[in-house]
């Protein structure tokens, strides 16, 4: 993974078109449904189709703008089958009638809040994965007080070599930088402990994968450096990640939870609240999960996120604008085009890695 970075590439202009998979999440439709106009209503350059039981969606958005419109699918894919056996059991479902769009080049991005695997499955079997990609990457957005950075990979790779993390490094780079808008991202790899090289020996090799790229690569952050902003791309394999995204999601409602009950606790901790309710906002929205949206799967043809299966209306209406956004930016086709260069570079210096083109990825729950 050495040579130039890819020139800039001007993002599409106009609207673009995303699919929203209407029926996914624990909330399905009543969340999904409002949440998708809301978006569309404030963004009338963008078209979004809403995917689903059209009844249901109809009785739920009532007129519709004219920016919206609805594909009809019968079937759902609820949150505990088994994604690969319901894709081919349920061929109208939802999540694959919306991925199926983008494969027919009828939409730029899918959005669902179902279910995880099966929206991964739906995009490597439909849509593919990018010249030159072994795996592809689910990627989530941290926040910090210091604005959004990238983990990854968070579900899709339990087993990811070496090579698979310097290429998810290049992936997140390039989202970062065309999505979060950070000039040069800082690359690390997440381990258990900050000196260049600490680690497994998947870590090791990693490491010296990534310090012959031209990469920001800052070698080596541990997991209590997170909330430092000290990288703005954060690399892992898919069970560091999950386990650290989900400690991250159940830690923050630990802390507001024990704030509200001493809050609670009779005059004074009313008094207390009314005095600190300013600073209490403020870190609110430092912890506002739901302003991220999404999480992008790198790595395939096309756009496709893949946001909280508990995202209610708010939510979804941020999973659209990264799912805009990222189809505007061209993401899919810089992370392709850098690959290229990639690949060439090596080719030339006669530098041989582990590939897995025809290789499936495997899927973390």
């Amino acid at each position: 993974m050495t040579g130039p970075r890819p020139a800039p590439t001007e993002a599409v202009p106009g609207g673009v078109r995303v699919a929203i998979d209407a029926m996914g999440g624990d909330h399905g439709p009543s969340e999904v449904v409002p949440g998708s106009l809301d978006y569309a209503r404030a963004h009338p350059d963008d078209r979004l189709i809403l995917v689903g039981d059209t009844p249901v969606i109809e009785r739920l958005a009532g007129p519709l703008p004219a920016n919206v419109s609805i594909v009809h699918a019968s079937q759902v894919i609820a949150m505990d089958e088994h994604p690969a056996l319901a894709l081919r059991e349920k061929k109208d479902a939802s999540i694959l009638v919306a991925t199926n769009l983008v494969r027919r080049g009828e939409a730029e991005a899918v959005v669902t809040a179902g279910h995880t695997g099966a929206g991964m499955a739906a995009a490597v079997l439909r849509l593919g994965r990018l010249p030159g990609v072994d795996r592809p990457a689910l990627a989530v957005q941290l926040i910090t007080d210091s604005g959004p950075m990238v983990l990854l990979d968070i579900g899709a790779n339990p087993d990811s070599t070496p090579e698979n993390l310097a290429q998810f490094a290049r992936m997140g780079a390039i989202f970062a930088e065309r999505v979060q808008g950070v000039a040069e991202p800082r690359v690390a790899l997440l381990s258990i402990g900050e000196e260049r090289g600490k680690g497994d020996a998947r870590i090791q090799r990693a490491t010296e994968l990534l310090d012959a790229t031209n990469m920001r690569f800052e070698g080596n952050i541990e997991g209590k450096d997170l909330t430092r902003h000290l990288a703005d791309v954060v690399v892992c394999d898919a069970v560091l990640g999950n386990v650290v995204i989900k400690f991250f999601e159940g830690l923050s409602g630990f802390i507001f939870d024990l704030w509200r009950t001493e809050f609670e606790r009779g005059l004074r901790g009313r008094l207390g609240y009314l005095f600190m309710r300013p600073a209490i906002g403020r870190i609110r929205t430092v912890f506002d999960y739901e302003r991220v949206g999404g999480s992008p799967l790198l790595g395939v043809k096309g756009t496709v996120i893949i946001t909280h299966g508990r995202a209610k209306r708010r939510m979804i209406g941020f999973a659209c604008e990264v799912g805009a956004t990222t189809a505007r930016t061209r993401v899919p086709e810089l992370i392709a085009e850098a690959l290229a260069t990639d690949r060439a570079a090596e080719d030339a210096a006669g530098v041989t890695g582990e590939r897995h083109e025809d290789g499936a990825p495997g899927i973390a729950s």
